[in-house]
């Protein structure tokens, strides 16, 4: 999600595609979503247009797609002169198995051009105006379950699968794993810990928390609010310290498990450095792209141990600050385990550090990182008639491991969780400067 792609009139694309972890666009959605009064940042008066149409708004940290539109057109007018078509990253793909262009309302949500009032769910003219996209290079709507056509014979060709078989409009990845948690009830949460991280949850009706950078968003399953409170490093912090371990060797299923459990074995101690996961700075529940990651208290005595069992902490204390808000919304169940997701989850023992860390039983899946897969089948087998609706039950998650929560171990998080807050407060300043005078 989050990925904008140019395309001319026959899908070919203009220029390589801005991915969602691309934020060279920040000072450009600044400049889109600020002015005089201001509020949170914005000017009031967007942010109530953008609040009361699609119950939120444009991230200062230039991850959504508006700002990458626009930074395009600013920077790249040759490329923006030929573009047809603005794409998410799975409409492209629609569009190349299909022909058609076409969108759905979870991807729609995130250019800020969606009016997501239940009644309304359609491109809006008066955010199209705000943002200044001509309305000609959006897509069309369309449900995840909605069968966008038939499989060409290119497509079908490189794909090795019969033209003639009917493509569904699809889903980004976390209307996908949401439906494929089978956390379905209104206000059943799960956890996806992958690259990137977040708490998330369907809910009868648009939530919002404007300061602390989440929201509601429209799902690709018939617009049901999602709520997604995104943090933007998780497993890539892993991966950036396996990098590191192994002389660039990089990172794999493999070689993350064996650092992560050998390194996790000794216990937590109150003298383990604190690390600071905003390698790619931070969306939830403090939206600033200016944060950068850090390892605060290193000592002599630390080790290769000392610095993942950091890292494995920084993440799961990230995650408490998150989680600890968005509990905080109305309608939240909290009596059963929340579900936990993503290819970070199938480490036991950070499992285990995030259990305790959160005071939350978790439920892992046998295989945590396919519920995405599962997700996307949900809506495939409702758009082709196989169940009455994408909120019925398929077949049962393979049963996996339930991570109870230790009491005894809350002492020692609530400490390092203080810590933490701290850290945030003491260095936040410090890296905001720094960026503006170094761009760190």
């Amino acid at each position: 999600m989050c990925g904008v792609i140019c395309c001319d009139e026959a899908g070919k694309p203009l220029r390589r595609c801005l991915i969602w972890v691309d934020k060279r666009s920040a000072a450009t959605t600044a400049k889109l979503t600020g002015g005089f009064p201001k509020l949170f940042g914005y000017n009031a008066f967007k942010l109530a247009t953008w609040v009361r149409l699609a119950n939120g708004a444009p991230s200062h940290n230039g991850m959504d797609p508006p700002g990458k539109m626009l930074w395009i057109r600013d920077n790249e007018p040759e490329i923006w002169d030929k573009t047809h078509k603005l794409l998410d990253v799975k409409d492209w793909l629609v569009h190349r198995a299909t022909g058609r262009f076409v969108t759905t309302y979870d991807c729609a949500n995130l250019t800020w051009m969606l009016d997501t009032r239940p009644k309304v769910m359609n491109w809006s003219d008066r955010l199209i105006s705000m943002v200044g996209i001509p309305r000609t290079m959006l897509p069309e709507l369309a449900n995840g379950s909605d069968v966008a056509g038939l499989l060409g014979g290119n497509a079908a060709e490189d794909l090795g699968l019969d033209a003639g078989t009917p493509v569904c409009c699809g889903c980004g990845d976390v209307t996908a794993t949401a439906l494929g948690s089978d956390a379905l009830k209104d206000g059943e949460l799960h956890l996806h810990m992958g690259t990137s991280s977040w708490v998330g949850g369907f809910f009868p009706g648009r939530r919002l928390a404007v300061s602390e950078g989440y929201a509601t968003i429209a799902s690709a399953a018939e617009g049901r609010p999602l709520l997604i409170a995104t943090q933007e490093s998780a497993g890539a912090c892993f991966d950036w310290m396996v990098r590191l371990m192994t002389n660039g060797r990089g990172p794999s299923d493999e070689v993350n498990a064996e650092f992560i459990d050998a390194a996790l074995t000794d216990g937590e101690r109150d003298a383990t450095p604190v690390f600071l996961p905003w390698l790619a700075g931070e969306r939830a529940p403090v939206d600033d792209h200016r944060l950068r990651g850090a390892l605060l208290g290193l000592s002599l005595t630390d080790d290769r141990s000392t610095l993942v069992r950091a890292v494995a902490e920084g993440i799961a204390i990230n995650t408490r600050w998150a989680f600890a808000s968005v509990s905080q919304q109305p309608g939240v169940l909290s009596a059963s385990p929340v579900k936990l997701l993503g290819g970070a989850a199938a480490s036991a023992s950070l499992s285990r550090i995030l259990a305790d860390c959160l005071g939350r039983d978790l439920a892992v899946p046998e295989h945590p990182q396919l519920a995405g897969i599962r997700g996307a089948a949900r809506l495939a087998a409702f758009g082709l008639g196989w169940i009455a609706s994408p909120w019925d039950m398929m077949e049962k998650h393979p049963d996996g491991m339930l991570v109870r929560h230790d009491p005894a171990r809350r002492a020692y998080f609530d400490r390092r969780y203080r810590l933490f807050l701290d850290a945030y407060k003491s260095t936040a300043p410090w890296f905001r400067r720094a960026f503006q005078e170094f761009q760190l």
